[in-house]
């Protein structure tokens, strides 16, 4: 997999499953911090007050290193680390995975609850879009106004996009443009009089 490029959901879907009259109730959100992730999780809780158990897993960022799971009472490493796994599996990012369980009376046991939840998880994800996102950098600059059509020429040539401008004796210009090509796009700007880069 290229590394300025990684895989999401579109939108928020929904899994079904039952087993021994046990019923999960899935949903896959679309989240770009732990913050809404959590959001979204007491969202849940709430919403599904008279349910047994609501579990989750979440995956955030490119580099897919912040990521936690929640058994929420249900034996150790049956819920949230088979949500986890699907998460992986499907090698997703900027994701949270609820699975709501309503309890049917019969015990399902650790490895009856591991598919389940692996499952009901899954259904979320199919029911859904992947998408490709790129990794994106932003670049500030600083030059002087006489040199804003070699900026703008740069500009074009590279397919960069302009997130703001402001035109003075000094301009100042937010770029955006591929990770990975950020570094070449930088040394390019700099061969600009004038032209330096904002920390």
């Amino acid at each position: 997999m290229q590394e300025d490029v990684f895989k999401t959901i579109g939108d928020i879907s929904e899994g079904w499953y039952k087993e021994k009259m046990s019923k999960f109730i899935s949903f896959a959100v679309p989240v770009h911090s732990v913050e809404e992730a959590k959001t979204y999780i007491e969202k849940y809780n709430k919403e599904y007050y008279d349910a047994r158990h609501v579990c989750w897993a979440y995956m955030i960022g490119p580099e897919r290193k912040e990521f936690r799971s929640n058994d929420n009472g249900e034996p150790s490493g049956t819920a949230g680390k088979p949500i986890l796994g699907q998460i992986n599996s499907f090698e997703l990012t900027n994701i949270l995975i609820v699975v709501i369980r309503y309890f049917g009376g019969i015990k399902l046991g650790t490895s009856g609850l591991i598919v389940a939840y692996r499952e009901a998880a899954q259904q979320a994800i199919l029911n859904n879009n992947i998408i490709e996102c790129l990794v994106e950098e932003d670049i500030d600059v600083v030059f002087e106004y006489p040199y804003l059509n070699s900026v703008m020429r740069i500009v074009k040539e590279d397919g960069v996009t302009i997130i703001s401008q402001f035109f003075d004796m000094d301009c100042e210009m937010t770029l955006r443009i591929r990770k990975t090509e950020a570094e070449r796009l930088k040394n390019r700007l700099l061969k600009v009089d004038s032209l330096r880069l904002k920390q």
